[in-house]
């Protein structure tokens, strides 16, 4: 029996420099959702990688019906010479192995062919917090989504049911403050913070990576463990007695030096000072729009705990994307990979819809709009 285009999966991608999120959903529901490590920035056979264990994960992913919406930030690696390379290394990688049924996420109703990614490119680029924001929009009116996610943080306005923010690519962004560079398992303490409390002293930061925040967490327990999947600073094992000796390195101290107690403490003060950024620029967005005032915080990411933080100290609301995505209910570890994996999941949703695929260049055949 031939798979109608209407029947046909749909495989949501989010190609990070360092991960590789995909989602794999059926008649617009979410099915499933997995992510990968992928050093991009060490070549483009790291993605060749990532492609095979999709298909070993999902073998239809390879069946010729299958359908791919794609989204990215790995063009941003030192892999490529600039963004615009970057954009056509992977556009080109990605419809090769994915097939003709591929299309790229380039803004608002907007899905590129492969063919049409090297002139658009800057539409393509670092898109993958748009189309997160652009599915929330669909369900709530007024929110700040919060994607506290490995390595950044996205901080996006939506008001009366419309994306609102500011910068439209990652310098925009930063900006903005609806970019913040900053994640809970790759960031380098000494990228949260130049002073630091310990014991009651205010001590200087050592400007090197010894630990990263994946340690912090690790010692408030509240890294999950799937969620770091790329090697510790010193690479060494990732145990809270390895993650203690780290983090005392960053103060010219070793973990001897204090009790596992004092050493949770003071992770706990790392903690402190990146929700502080975290709720800055939080604060920072939501002034520029009056209907954000008391709007709900929607918190994605492998950090979201952080996201609901900010909600709590500020007296918002809180919701969770996967709630939003309609996959909280269908068990825990998928609604944790479902909001973890936030931008695979919108990406392969709003391509579910049939106007979607009608007007992506990269469907070989037309959609059954009344299956669609």
């Amino acid at each position: 029996m031939t798979t109608r285009a209407g029947d046909a999966p749909v495989f949501g991608w989010d190609v990070g420099g360092a991960h590789v999120k995909v989602c794999m959903t059926a008649a617009s529901a979410v099915v499933d959702v997995a992510q990968w490590a992928c050093p991009l920035w060490q070549g483009i056979a790291h993605l060749e990688r990532v492609i095979e264990d999709v298909f070993e994960r999902w073998p239809q992913a390879a069946d010729a019906p299958a359908r791919h919406a794609v989204t990215m930030t790995g063009e941003m690696v030192d892999l490529f010479a600039d963004r615009a390379e970057g954009v056509r290394a992977l556009t080109r990688t990605l419809a090769q192995r994915l097939g003709p049924r591929t299309m790229f996420y380039g803004g608002k109703a907007n899905w590129l062919a492969r063919s049409a990614c090297a002139d658009g490119w800057r539409k393509v680029a670092s898109a993958n917090w748009l189309a997160s924001a652009e599915y929330v929009a669909t369900r709530l009116p007024d929110a700040l989504l919060v994607d506290v996610g490995s390595t950044t943080t996205d901080i996006i306005p939506i008001v009366a049911g419309k994306v609102a923010a500011r910068g439209m690519n990652d310098a925009q962004r930063l900006v903005s403050g609806e970019l913040v560079y900053q994640g809970i398992v790759r960031t380098p303490l000494c990228g949260v913070a130049h002073r630091i409390a310990f014991r009651g002293e205010t001590s200087g930061v050592m400007n090197e990576w010894f630990a990263t925040t994946a340690d912090v967490y690790r010692l408030t327990g509240e890294l999950w463990d799937a969620h770091d999947q790329h090697p510790s600073a010193d690479n060494g094992p990732k145990t809270q007695a390895a993650s203690r000796a780290r983090i005392a390195r960053m103060i010219g101290r070793d973990a001897c030096d204090a009790s596992s107690d004092e050493w949770r403490r003071f992770a706990l003060a790392w903690r402190h000072e990146q929700l502080r950024t975290l709720e800055a620029n939080v604060a920072r967005v939501s002034a520029q729009h009056d209907a954000l005032a008391r709007a709900p915080i929607v918190g994605a990411g492998c950090g979201r705990f952080l996201a609901a933080a900010a909600a709590q100290q500020d007296a918002r609301g809180y919701v969770d994307f996967a709630r939003l995505a309609g996959v909280a209910s269908h068990g825990a570890e998928r609604a944790e990979w479902a909001s973890t994996c936030a931008p695979s999941v919108a990406v392969a949703l709003l391509a579910a819809s049939p106007i979607a695929g009608m007007e992506a260049g990269g469907f070989d055949e037309p959609l059954d709009l009344e299956r669609g």
